[in-house]
């Protein structure tokens, strides 16, 4: 079995495998390439973010730096932000809905190592994928690790560190994450901090 199968079938694996090795070499080029494009660039950001990602939907905006593993790993919808620094060890597949928004320095990582040290010394090492789906926000500092699933709607506060499924439609946050409360029609009304959406003046179209 190949290293890239063992990794597919969540078995122990090690990433020495040459074809794993040229692919995580590509992507390191691209993202740096990306990371040390102008701000004036976005039309040469767009073409690299399109050749680097193994998917990615409409309407996209990523701020630099990115730092990836490999970037072929990764699959994202539609209108998706992340902000500086998004880090994504995608060894193992990174599944990104739609209307997702990422703010800064926050960390996606499917791959971890044995707690044993007679077998982490080996150099073996196991990757399961992670998904986030639409419409989830993940605030600064979050760490999502190996095996993670974000329900849809939901929003991760700042800090967290996820280490198990976050169900749809729920605010959780801590370390570790845990649900804090739902979303519901509370949040319809007020956006911070008992602000009110009916406060905000409504702009005239022109």
């Amino acid at each position: 079995m190949m290293q890239r199968e063992r990794l597919a079938s969540g078995y122990l694996y090690t990433d020495m495998d040459e074809s794993m090795a040229e692919e995580r070499l590509r992507g390191k080029e691209l993202v740096y390439d990306f990371n040390h494009t102008r701000p004036s660039e976005q039309a040469k950001r767009e073409a690299l973010i399109r050749r680097l990602m193994g998917k990615i939907g409409k309407n996209f905006w990523i701020e630099p730096p990115l730092h990836v593993a490999y970037g072929s790993q990764i699959a994202i919808g539609d209108n998706f932000y992340a902000n500086f620094n998004l880090v994504v060890v995608d060894d193992g597949k990174v599944l990104i809905g739609d209307n997702v928004m990422i703010a800064p320095n926050v960390t996606i990582s499917t791959t971890g190592h044995p707690v044993d040290p007679t077998v982490r010394i080996t150099g073996q090492q196991f990757s399961l994928a992670v998904t986030i789906e639409d419409n989830v926000w993940i605030g600064s500092g979050a760490i999502i690790n190996p095996g993670v699933t974000i329900g849809r709607n939901s929003v991760i506060g700042a800090g967290s560190v996820v280490t198990k499924d976050v169900p749809c439609d729920v605010v959780a946050a801590g370390v570790p994450c845990r649900v804090l409360r739902s979303i519901g029609e509370r949040d319809r009304i007020f956006y911070h901090k008992g602000r009110r959406f009916a406060d905000i003046p409504v702009e005239t179209a022109k």
